[in-house]
């Protein structure tokens, strides 16, 4: 498969403080990853909240550059203000909350057409013709061009988020969080409606997500983030039937089952997260892990292939 969006040790650092003793830190929201993302298929990204995963999302959408490292797009860096912008239409966002990210004063219609009139992208009536064309892939009536998003549920705003994110035919679809805001079963709806897409028009997904029975279901490639680092990364069937880092085994432990054996195996983590401000010289895990050692605490481990993923963790082969 074509190689659509190539990131290279990325990494994203906040100045904080200041303040009246003119104490600065930095906080490492990602602090070196990489990854291949390829047409057609879907990478996930998880973690506990605060590991850093909207934060990538921000950089792979170009809304923010990396403090270092390399994102391209075909091949070519994004590592200019220019680069960015020619580049940033290949790339559309799938925010999180679909009762927040559309404009309560617009029609389903207007907010269709507003990525095309932005970028002159047609006539008033070619623009229209788009809009009605693309709320029928996504499942929507025309009579319903001319409606608001209060007169919609929730599923139904986040398809019309979906179009929105289509309307300018990118390759590329970054989708924070798409469906934690909904039920359960309008999240199988809204996830068919993604794979389906995908499919039709050959995208490109980054999944930005913290619930792994999703991750299970749409995923071809899963990123497992801890404290702004990737500690696991591969293949979906590998990462979940093998996990390597103690931590991803503590995340799929905690994923609900109604499997009595899968509860016994649940695993209670210990401590609490380092501070992005002063994270540990060794592994971020350290302190939370069973296995930890003296290297642990010392030296920084490094991804490296473990059975057919790669690891971030001193011990993966004996785990």
């Amino acid at each position: 498969m074509t190689v659509l969006m190539e990131a290279r040790d990325v990494t994203r650092h906040y100045p904080v403080g200041g303040g009246l003793f003119g104490h600065r830190g930095i906080v490492k929201a990602v602090d070196g990853v990489s990854f291949d993302l390829r047409e057609g298929e879907t990478l996930a990204v998880v973690g506990e909240s605060g590991c850093g995963k909207s934060t990538l999302a921000r950089i792979a959408t170009l809304l923010e550059p990396p403090t270092s490292g390399v994102v391209s797009i075909d091949g070519k860096p994004t590592d200019t203000d220019a680069a960015r912008r020619a580049q940033r239409l290949s790339v559309q966002m799938v925010f999180q909350n679909p009762y927040g990210s559309l404009n309560p004063r617009k029609t389903v219609g207007a907010i269709l057409e507003e990525p095309l009139a932005i970028n002159d992208r047609g006539n008033a009536a070619a623009r229209r013709e788009a809009a009605r064309a693309m709320m029928a892939k996504v499942g929507l009536r025309a009579d319903q061009y001319g409606r608001y998003p209060h007169m919609f549920s929730g599923g139904q705003r986040q398809r019309i988020a979906i179009a929105r994110a289509l309307m300018l035919n990118p390759r590329i679809v970054v989708a924070d969080e798409p469906v934690s805001a909904l039920d359960v079963s309008i999240q199988a709806q809204v996830l068919n409606l993604l794979m389906d897409l995908q499919e039709e028009f050959r995208l490109a997904y980054l999944f930005i997500s913290h619930d792994l029975s999703v991750v299970r279901l749409i995923a071809r490639e899963v990123m497992v983030m801890y404290c702004g680092r990737p500690v696991e990364q591969g293949p979906k069937h590998s990462i979940f039937a093998d996990p390597r880092h103690p931590y991803t085994r503590v995340l799929l432990a905690a994923t609900p089952s109604v499997d009595p054996a899968h509860r016994k195996s649940s695993v209670a983590v210990k401590g609490e997260l380092p501070s992005p401000l002063d994270p540990p010289p060794g592994c971020a895990f350290a302190s939370r892990c069973p296995h930890m050692t003296a290297r642990c605490t010392a030296e920084r481990p490094l991804p490296r292939p473990v059975n057919g993923h790669l690891v971030a963790c001193h011990h993966a082969e004996q785990i």
